[in-house]
């Protein structure tokens, strides 16, 4: 089972960026991103941005992950 995470841009290079998110970065692919932005909140599967959020939902979703790791400590 694969999940998608939310991450936030953090840096552009083409149509591959970095994404952050509960201290970790990602390398992630834009391709299916129109005009992605530094500060955008991207849904990550596979290592590919597919979708862009909503700030507020994404750190709605941001502090679900973090609840969930921490019920595992």
């Amino acid at each position: 089972m694969c999940l998608a995470i939310p991450l936030k841009i953090v840096e552009i290079e083409g149509k591959e960026a970095q994404g952050e998110a509960l201290g970790m970065r990602r390398k992630i692919r834009l391709d299916f991103i129109n005009e992605p932005r530094i500060g955008d909140y991207v849904m990550v599967h596979a290592g590919f941005a597919i979708e862009r959020l909503e700030e507020s939902q994404a750190l709605e979703d941001i502090e679900a992950w973090e609840e969930m790791g921490n019920a595992l400590e």
